[in-house]
Protein backbone atom coordinates (compact mmCIF):
# COMPACT_ATOMS: atom_id res chain seq x y z
CA UNK A 1 0.00 0.00 0.00
CA UNK A 2 1.29 3.95 -0.94
CA UNK A 3 0.39 6.76 0.88
CA UNK A 4 1.38 8.48 -2.81
CA UNK A 5 4.10 10.79 -4.08
CA UNK A 6 5.00 12.83 -1.35
CA UNK A 7 8.58 13.72 -1.80
CA UNK A 8 10.28 14.59 -5.30
CA UNK A 9 13.85 14.94 -5.40
CA UNK A 10 15.56 16.95 -7.69
CA UNK A 11 19.76 15.86 -8.57
CA UNK A 12 21.32 19.84 -8.67
CA UNK A 13 25.42 20.59 -10.07
CA UNK A 14 24.59 24.06 -7.80
CA UNK A 15 22.96 23.66 -4.82
CA UNK A 16 22.77 27.21 -3.75
CA UNK A 17 21.89 28.62 -7.00
CA UNK A 18 18.65 25.43 -6.41
CA UNK A 19 18.03 26.57 -2.89
CA UNK A 20 17.82 30.28 -3.90
CA UNK A 21 15.34 29.10 -6.89
CA UNK A 22 12.81 26.77 -5.02
CA UNK A 23 13.11 29.40 -1.93
CA UNK A 24 11.62 31.29 -4.35
CA UNK A 25 9.15 29.46 -6.12
CA UNK A 26 7.82 28.28 -2.61
CA UNK A 27 8.77 31.15 -0.75
CA UNK A 28 9.95 29.70 2.57
CA UNK A 29 13.36 28.41 3.62
CA UNK A 30 14.51 24.45 3.43
CA UNK A 31 13.60 22.87 7.04
CA UNK A 32 16.56 20.86 6.40
CA UNK A 33 19.82 22.57 4.64
CA UNK A 34 22.97 20.48 5.09
CA UNK A 35 25.98 20.53 2.45
CA UNK A 36 24.91 16.85 1.24
CA UNK A 37 20.82 17.57 1.17
CA UNK A 38 18.59 20.48 1.50
CA UNK A 39 14.75 20.01 1.04
CA UNK A 40 11.63 22.23 1.42
CA UNK A 41 8.02 21.34 2.77
CA UNK A 42 5.29 22.73 0.84
CA UNK A 43 1.36 22.43 1.20
CA UNK A 44 2.06 18.69 2.01
CA UNK A 45 4.82 18.01 -0.27
CA UNK A 46 8.60 17.89 0.61
CA UNK A 47 10.89 19.27 -2.09
CA UNK A 48 14.71 17.72 -1.44
CA UNK A 49 17.46 18.97 -3.72
CA UNK A 50 21.09 16.37 -4.32
CA UNK A 51 23.79 17.57 -5.06
CA UNK A 52 24.85 13.95 -5.86
CA UNK A 53 21.78 12.81 -7.66
CA UNK A 54 23.48 13.05 -10.63
CA UNK A 55 26.51 10.79 -9.78
CA UNK A 56 24.02 8.20 -8.12
CA UNK A 57 22.30 8.36 -11.50
CA UNK A 58 19.63 10.76 -11.82
CA UNK A 59 18.46 12.26 -15.44
CA UNK A 60 15.78 14.51 -13.72
CA UNK A 61 13.24 14.92 -10.64
CA UNK A 62 12.74 11.45 -8.62
CA UNK A 63 9.28 10.99 -7.58
CA UNK A 64 9.81 8.66 -4.41
CA UNK A 65 6.04 6.77 -3.47
CA UNK A 66 5.35 6.38 0.13
CA UNK A 67 5.16 3.06 1.07
CA UNK A 68 4.43 0.69 4.13
CA UNK A 69 6.48 -2.00 3.57
CA UNK A 70 9.46 -1.01 1.49
CA UNK A 71 11.74 -4.05 1.26
CA UNK A 72 8.45 -6.14 -0.10
CA UNK A 73 6.80 -3.35 -2.63
CA UNK A 74 11.04 -3.48 -3.62
CA UNK A 75 10.57 -7.00 -4.42
CA UNK A 76 7.38 -6.56 -6.30
CA UNK A 77 8.65 -4.03 -8.29
CA UNK A 78 11.80 -6.28 -9.12
CA UNK A 79 9.65 -8.98 -10.13
CA UNK A 80 7.69 -6.78 -12.79
CA UNK A 81 10.95 -6.17 -14.25
CA UNK A 82 12.09 -2.89 -12.69
CA UNK A 83 16.15 -2.87 -12.59
CA UNK A 84 17.40 -2.20 -9.22
CA UNK A 85 19.04 1.27 -8.77
CA UNK A 86 19.85 1.69 -5.28
CA UNK A 87 18.52 -0.80 -2.81
CA UNK A 88 17.35 0.02 0.13
CA UNK A 89 19.66 1.70 2.70
CA UNK A 90 18.63 4.72 5.91
CA UNK A 91 18.93 7.98 5.38
CA UNK A 92 18.44 9.15 8.60
CA UNK A 93 15.96 9.01 11.33
CA UNK A 94 15.02 5.37 10.58
CA UNK A 95 14.04 6.72 6.77
CA UNK A 96 14.50 4.29 4.04
CA UNK A 97 14.76 5.11 0.56
CA UNK A 98 15.03 2.63 -2.39
CA UNK A 99 15.06 3.34 -6.34
CA UNK A 100 14.55 1.45 -9.66
CA UNK A 101 14.44 2.41 -13.27
CA UNK A 102 10.53 0.77 -15.27
CA UNK A 103 11.34 -0.55 -18.58
CA UNK A 104 10.71 2.80 -20.13
CA UNK A 105 13.84 4.52 -17.93
CA UNK A 106 11.52 6.27 -15.93
CA UNK A 107 13.02 6.48 -12.18
CA UNK A 108 11.07 5.14 -9.21
CA UNK A 109 11.87 6.33 -5.58
CA UNK A 110 10.42 4.35 -2.79
CA UNK A 111 10.37 5.92 0.62
CA UNK A 112 9.48 4.51 4.13
CA UNK A 113 9.44 6.46 7.05
CA UNK A 114 10.27 4.68 10.54
CA UNK A 115 6.80 4.72 11.72
CA UNK A 116 5.06 3.19 8.64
Amino acid sequence: MTAGVNTIIYPVKDLDRAKALFKALLGTDPYADEPYYVSFKDAGQDVGLDPNGHAKGMTGPVPYWHVDDIRTTLAALLEAGAEALQDVHDVGGGRLIASVKDADGNLVGLLQDATS
